[in-house]
């Protein structure tokens, strides 16, 4: 947690993002570690166990990290909870919590509300279209014998 932490402070002292750190363990050894890089990559989806996550995968050249640890220095959003399911991580610690973050102006509620089936202020609101089509390319997907099932 430590080293989560320190990756944190760098991201606040360089400025390219929010005050937040990741580490990736497996079998003791580090893997990949990360912070916010929102800011200076102005992208949305670089919170730090997004970019910890990538790294890891992109290190040990698979998408699954059933073997991982993560570390992060705040409970995870949303996305970034599931990001850490599609892996596959095995545990992960965090040490601020959802509501101590939310004191600093960072504030998921909207979508944790979202998620609980109470509609949040600002989450878009989705609506199907070409369902049919879609379930087309599905069927060409399930019908390809190389396919990599994730």
């Amino acid at each position: 947690m430590r080293l989560a932490l320190a990756e944190a402070r760098r991201g606040v002292r360089t400025g390219e993002g929010g005050p937040f750190g990741a580490v990736i363990v497996s079998d003791g050894s580090l893997i990949a570690r990360g912070h916010n890089r929102v800011v200076a990559s102005h992208d949305p989806t670089a919170h730090a166990e997004i970019v910890a996550l990538r790294r890891a995968a992109r290190r040990l050249g698979r998408f699954h990290l059933p073997d991982c640890v993560l570390f992060t220095t705040c409970e995870p959003c949303p996305m970034c909870l599931a990001a850490m399911h599609w892996a596959r991580i095995k545990a992960y610690w965090y040490g601020c919590t959802r509501r101590d973050a939310a004191r600093i102006g960072f504030a998921d509620k909207d979508i944790y509300d979202f998620l609980a089936g109470r509609p949040g202020r600002s989450v878009p609101r989705g609506r199907p279209l070409l369902r049919d089509e879609g379930l087309a390319v599905f069927a060409e997907w399930s019908g390809r014998r190389d396919r990599v099932p994730y």
